[in-house]
């Protein structure tokens, strides 16, 4: 398999501009309530490797929970990277990517939060709160971070 290309993102004001590595080409949706407040509706994101900030000072980091933040323009406040606080993996929002195109619509996650006001017709891969966290505690345990 190839190694992903690349990718620079930023900020609706551009003054938070970063670059990050696409993992796969996969996006996925959290329907949980911090993404949902968080992101002014669901958090569309691909996991990434290699994010690097062009300047730090431009990123405001919010602790969301014991083991997550979230990263985001100070100036503007767009809503642009998820990431384990000990750095072991992150999560771009695909909107954010100056070229978002390539990607495929392939999970949500949180299927149990989400309001019954909306649905998506993507057929997608559904995890419970409960169904995502075991997945991420077994990864966690083979080492996959």
């Amino acid at each position: 398999m190839a190694e992903a290309a690349l990718r620079t993102g930023r900020c609706l004001c551009g003054a938070a501009r970063f670059a990050a590595r696409p993992a796969t080409g996969e996006v996925d949706v959290c329907h949980c309530g911090m993404c949902r407040r968080w992101a002014g509706g669901v958090f569309m994101a691909t996991a990434c490797e290699d994010v690097a900030l062009a300047d730090e000072a431009a990123f405001g980091v919010y602790r969301s929970s014991e083991y997550g933040e979230r990263l985001f323009c100070r100036s503007c406040g767009s809503s642009l990277i998820w990431r384990m606080q000990d750095g072991s993996s992150a999560h771009v929002a695909v909107s954010t990517f100056e070229d978002p195109a390539g990607f495929v619509f392939a999970k949500e996650i949180f299927i149990d939060d989400k309001p019954a006001f909306y649905d998506f017709a993507n057929d997608t891969r559904r995890l419970t709160a409960a169904e995502f966290m075991a997945e991420v505690e077994k990864r966690q345990e083979a080492g996959h971070g």
